[in-house]
């Protein structure tokens, strides 16, 4: 089998063009299995020279393998892989970096006690005459790879402290100092605001005209179409499709990603709206949000909306009792809770499903079912022990519900796709029977196909009766699944909006300018 190019009106045809020749590097129907799981069953994709190349699927869809492969990570079982038309075969890492080929990671790996240069040159530092580290010259090389990505950061700053996107750019700095022709950027966005995608995007494009050919992996459709030139689809393991990224439509993607038609990304239901079940009343913490006041009530979802840096995590951590507040009241059901007491927020019937699931709502390196079980430790447990068999039992009921896709119980939470994690975080906290669940970014880094289920998933939980917070950054999220809208801006409610009165004009206006609130 070789590698084709397909569009969802014609027949297949060779992506590269009219010769092998033509691309800086192709993987060709590359396999990898793990035991009995065949992760990559047709791993097929080629970069040239000067383009931006998008690499998009479902989670699960085979592309991390993919990425591992090029990284040398992983050697495949088969197929063929090619660097400027010769064969090659990575045994290491290091075999991919001598081949050009550099990988830029979500959350890049940097030494945090090394200065940013130091971290640049890590290992291959310029020496003197008399074999030292040349520091003057180490800096000024720094100094001259930035100045080339047009990116003012300090050579001599200690990576401690760094934003990611600071860190990103260093690596990509790395990358250049080892004269890499192939950049890998994995979901360099997830964790980045508007300002820091635009700096990247920059850079990327700089790149791509200086001759580098780089691969773009994110779930996020908008930069997709907004920065790449041919875009390339898998699923299930296999290669489906490699487009100009001008003759393909969103909805064309999608149902390449998904082997379907998705009627709706936002199947939102109608609930039956009842009786209030959080009250938050002037809520403040000085220099981080001030004067929060809104209610929850049964069946609805109330999404906070807002530029990064406004204050809506801060605001529902505290609503939690996670971070502290300086004035004001959270009550559920009408009864005032305590201040900065977790625990009394989860015994009045309120569930948190945060916004970093891997760091904050799971425990990656214990199992499915006890991570799902978490939050039922004392039910569980008989003389101090759990009882494994009703630990199990519980985890079945639960992630059969909200159909997470593992093989097993037993098996590490971290070996799940992200939008598996995020279900078995969502059904720790419904064994609780809630009756408020606070979800921030739900959908962060997941797929369109499980978007779309946790979107139908938390509409279901409404039509139960439950009240549900949403924090969502995206925007069509929350115009698509919240009853009513609350913008926040620089730490204030700047707009409440209901469902019908929400655009997208209305809340962007709201988020960046903070008009007068809307009633």
């Amino acid at each position: 089998m070789t590698m084709s190019q397909s569009t969802s009106d014609g027949p297949r045809a060779d992506p590269r063009g009219s010769s092998e020749s033509t691309s800086v590097l192709s993987l060709i129907s590359a396999t990898k299995s793990f035991g009995a799981v065949a992760a990559l069953t047709d791993g097929s994709v080629d970069l040239r020279a000067g383009e931006i190349h998008a690499l998009v699927g479902e989670n699960g869809a085979g592309k991390s393998t993919l990425v591992k492969v090029l990284a040398g990570v992983h050697q495949p079982d088969s197929g063929r892989f090619l660097v400027e038309g010769a064969d090659v075969v990575f045994r290491s890492p290091a075999d991919s970096k001598t081949a050009g080929i550099s990988v830029i990671y979500q959350e890049p790996t940097l030494f945090p006690d090394l200065t940013v240069a130091e971290n640049i040159f890590i290992a291959r530092q310029p020496r003197g005459r008399l074999g030292l580290i040349d520091r003057p010259a180490m800096r000024t090389m720094a100094r001259e790879l930035f100045a080339r990505l047009g990116v003012p950061i300090d050579p001599d700053r200690i990576a401690d402290g760094l934003s990611i996107a600071d860190q990103q750019i260093i690596e990509i700095a790395k990358a250049i100092s080892l004269d890499a022709r192939i950049l890998v950027m994995d979901e360099p966005t997830a964790a980045l605001s508007g300002v820091e995608v635009d700096r990247l995007f920059a850079v990327a494009r700089s790149l791509r005209d200086r001759g580098t050919a780089i691969l773009f992996i994110s779930h996020r459709f908008d930069e997709v179409f907004e920065l790449c030139d041919r875009i390339t689809v898998m699923r299930d393991g296999a290669f489906i499709a490699t487009h100009q990224t001008a003759e393909i439509t969103v909805d064309g993607l999608v149902r390449e990603m998904v082997g379907r038609d998705i009627a709706t990304l936002f199947p939102k239901q109608e609930a039956q709206i009842g009786d209030v079940v959080l009250s938050v009343e002037r809520l403040s913490r000085s220099g981080v949000f001030s004067d929060i006041s809104f209610e929850v009530r049964s069946g609805e979802i109330v999404a906070l909306a807002g530029l990064v840096g406004a204050g809506r995590t801060e605001v529902a951590r505290a609503i939690f009792g996670i971070d502290r507040y300086d004035s004001g009241s959270v009550l559920i059901d009408g009864k005032r809770l305590r201040r900065h007491t977790p625990q009394a927020a989860i015994d009045a019937g309120m569930g948190f499903v945060p916004e970093d699931r891997r760091k904050q709502g799971l425990v990656m390196d214990l199992s499915v079912a006890r991570n799902a079980t978490l939050t039922l430790r004392r039910q569980l447990a008989r003389f101090g022990l759990i009882n494994a068999r009703e630990e199990r039992k519980t985890a079945e009921e639960w992630t059969t519900r909200l159909q997470v896709k593992t093989g097993s119980q037993d098996l590490a939470v971290s070996t799940l796709s992200g939008g598996n994690q995020q279900k078995v975080v969502i059904a720790k906290w419904l064994a609780t029977n809630p009756k408020l669940l606070i979800v921030d970014e739900p959908t962060r880094g997941i797929d369109v196909g499980t978007k779309a289920e946790v979107h139908r998933l938390i509409s279901e939980l409404a039509v139960r009766g439950i009240a549900v917070l949403m924090i969502s950054s995206e925007l069509p999220e929350v115009l698509g699944m919240a009853d009513t809208v609350l913008v926040m801006h620089e730490g204030r409610i700047s707009a409440a909006l209901d469902r019908s009165e929400a655009t997208a004009e209305i809340v962007m206006h709201a988020a960046s300018a903070s008009p007068e609130i809307l009633t």
